[in-house]
Order: structure tokens, then C-alpha cells, then sequence
């Protein structure tokens, strides 16, 4: 997910504090109250920039389950803090964000996402032994990061997977084309649908790539057309894959299009319209009607924000992510373990299993990675429908 150019301006590179954009500094100020004794935590997301909009409603998210917490009388009496601070979804930007965390606040543990900063991020949380928790970055490449990464999102491997097979097995698709932007997310996930497709039985014709600050797609979209597929996966950013969705049904391919998480969001339908119409997209978390916290999330933002959150569930992985925090340091603070990054991951692994608000049952594997149902979603006269949930 690009940043924006227009916000490359030193001075507008990070947000502490409510520095920044006025929307941006609503949702993070409280979380910034000097309580003592205060346990925190980093919290490094696109608050400005291209992914300005996904990353503020991501905090948004954050600072309601940090406000649940402490409500409810923190963890062992003592109130649960982030210290946020804005990455742009820019690796350098990252990079900068996460040596303030660990040199200066010295947090024991910091939340990121998007895959390159989670990349970009990760030699600094190995050397420093400060738990990195990837919350929505998805490419697989991410188990592989070193023992203090984990992800708490699933990554490529889980919902990419079984969309490919969903479409060669249950849609019947055999000839798959895909669409791919050329960074740490597209190639990743590009190649799990590939691998998995082809396994199920179907064949892929097209394979392109294209770059991340193209508009224009018609090279790729002629390449694509000419490979006659039957279907279509696109493995983007939120910010590229509805235009891109929209060329294609400009020069003329009716064919289904099928994407990853990124794409889920009311914001789809509104910027395609009838384009929209049969898309198909993997949610990695449940729905209003498969858990009925989720109900009163959702209704919570419509009551308190006026819309649904962008990228829904996104949004639920970190509004539990703090309760995660909070469960490692409660029993860090049982046991009278130091406070420290080597401590949280040391716990955190004995815990193991936790069970979250709104996203459900959570393992932290030893290896890297995580497990959940995927839930497959279709738009279908303007709405969004599940379709099916594959285990």
C-alpha cells in the first residue's frame, strides 16, 4: 500500500501524539495520557498518506479496545497505553517509527502492518529482542522474518489458498489469470495462488505484474485478455485494485474477479458500482452474523462514526490485538518477569492460545503463522454476501 507523495514532507512524516491529521489526532490523543505506571506498547500505522484512510480507522479500532481494557480496570490495575506513531505504509517511514519505539519509549512489544514496513521493521525487532506483532500484513514471507516477528493475521498461505481452490473446485474455473502488483504483498500472494490453482486442477495463463504507482493498466489488461481465462485474481492494494477492476470491465473482460481481504469494504461497491457486481474477496474474520460482538461492533460505528469501517476485518484484528497485550503482560506481571521484549515473547508463547473479542480463538504458533476459517464474500446486488467458509 503506497504512501502518498504530497505527504513526503519531513514535517509531515509522523504522528505522535495528534500531530498531524485532525482526524488522525482525534482518534489518537486519549491513548497518549500520561497515566503512571501505564503498561505500552508501539502502535506504527499509516495515519497520513495514501493509506491514511484504512490505517485511521485501524487505530480507530485499537484505541476502542484499549478503552475497553482500561474501563474494565486495566491490566492488573494498571492502564494499557499505546504509544502511536505514523509509518505512511512507507518502509523508510517504518524504519524510523520502530527505532523510536525501541531506542527511546523501549516498548516491549509494537503492532505494525503492511507488508513492506513489516519486512522493512523486522531486523530492527531481532536485534533489539522487542516482539513485533504483524496485524493484517499477509505476505508469507512474513513467518520467515525472525524469532521475535509473529504475525496474529493469517497469512497468504490460509485465505489465498483457498480461494484458488474454491474457483478451480466449486466455480469449476480452468483457466485463471492473474493480476499482480509488483512489492512485497503481490508477489507473495501472486505465487500462492499460482501454486494452489494449479494444484487444484486449473491452469494459470496469465501471470502479470504491474508497478506500484502505475494508472494505468492496459498493457497488462491486453496481455490478460488475450490469454482468454475464465477467471480473474488480482492480488493488489486497496487503494489500486478498484481502478484496476474498473479498466478491466472498460476494455471489455465480463470474466469474475476474485482478490484477497484488501478488497472487502463498502468502499468496493461505492467506487464501481455495477462494476462490482460478482466480485469475489476473502474475509479472514467473522461476520455480524457469525458472532454477535461483531454486531455491536459494526452498529458502533454506525452509530458513533456514521459508516462501516474500511476493511472490516482489519479492523477487528486490531481492535483485539491490545487484548492479546494485555493477556501476556497480565501474567508477565503474576509472575514478576521484567518487563521486557525477551519476557513478552517467552510468555506470550507459553500462553499460547487466546480468545479474542471479535476475531475468535487465536494460536501463536512456534512457527509463524496462523490458522483461521475463510470466509468467502461476493458482491451481490450492491451488497456483500458470504458465499461460503472454508476451514
Amino acid at each position: 500500500m503506497d504512501g502518498d507523495d504530497r505527504m513526503n514532507d519531513p514535517t509531515r512524516r509522523r504522528v505522535l501524539a495528534g500531530v498531524g491529521a485532525a482526524g488522525a489526532a482525534s482518534l489518537v490523543r486519549p491513548a497518549f495520557a500520561q497515566a503512571p505506571h501505564a503498561l505500552q506498547f508501539g502502535l506504527a500505522m499509516p495515519l497520513t498518506g495514501g493509506q491514511a484512510t484504512y490505517g485511521q480507522d485501524q487505530v480507530r479500532a485499537a484505541k476502542w479496545g484499549i478503552d475497553s481494557i482500561n474501563q474494565a480496570g486495566g491490566v492488573a490495575g494498571r492502564k494499557l497505553e499505546a504509544i502511536v506513531l505514523d509509518t505512511q505504509a512507507d518502509p523508510q517511514v517504518g524504519i524510523q517509527d520502530v527505532n523510536r519505539l525501541v531506542s527511546v519509549n523501549k516498548v516491549p512489544v509494537f503492532v505494525t502492518a503492511w507488508s513492506e514496513v513489516v519486512k522493512a521493521v523486522a531486523p530492527i525487532a531481532n536485534d533489539s529482542k522487542t516482539v513485533e506483532l504483524s496485524v493484517g500484513a499477509n505476505a508469507p514471507g512474513i513467518a520467515k522474518l525472525g524469532e521475535y516477528v509473529y504475525t496474529t493475521y493469517p497469512l497468504a498461505d490460509v485465505d489465498v489458498t483457498a480461494i484458488a481452490r474454491y474457483s478451480a473446485t466449486k466455480l469449476g474455473k480452468k483457466r485463471a489469470a492473474v493480476l499482480y502488483i509488483n512489492n512485497e504483498t503481490g508477489i507473495g500472494g501472486a505465487n500462492v495462488y499460482r501454486r494452489a490453482f494449479t494444484r487444484a486442477g486449473g491452469k494459470v495463463v496469465a501471470f502479470q505484474a504491474y508497478d506500484p504507482h502505475a494508472t494505468d493498466w492496459t498493457g497488462q489488461i491486453l496481455k490478460v485478455r488475450l490469454a482468454s481465462p475464465d477467471i480473474i485474481y488480482i492480488e493488489g492494494l486497496v487503494a489500486d485494485t478498484p481502478q484496476l477492476i474498473a479498466q478491466l470491465r472498460q476494455l471489455g473482460l465480463t470474466q469474475t474477479v476474485s482478490s484477497y481481504s484488501a478488497i472487502y469494504n463498502p468502499n468496493l461497491i461505492k467506487q464501481l458500482g455495477p462494476a462490482a457486481e460478482g466480485v469475489i474477496a476473502t474475509s479472514l474474520a467473522p461476520g455480524p452474523s457469525d458472532n454477535p460482538a461483531v454486531k455491536a461492533y459494526l452498529e458502533r460505528w454506525m452509530k458513533e462514526v456514521g459508516r462501516a469501517p474500511n476493511g472490516l476485518p482489519y479492523t477487528q484484528y486490531l481492535h483485539d490485538a491490545p487484548y492479546l497485550i494485555a493477556a501476556v503482560f497480565k501474567e508477565m506481571l503474576a509472575k514478576k518477569m521484567p518487563l521486557t521484549g525477551e519476557g513478552f515473547r517467552t510468555e506470550m508463547l507459553a500462553i499460547g492460545t487466546f480468545h479474542l473479542p471479535l476475531t475468535g480463538k487465536l494460536v501463536i504458533s512456534p512457527d509463524h503463522t496462523v490458522q483461521k476459517p475463510v470466509y468467502l464474500m461476493q458482491v451481490q446486488n450492491g451488497t456483500w454476501k458470504q458465499i461460503a467458509v472454508v476451514s
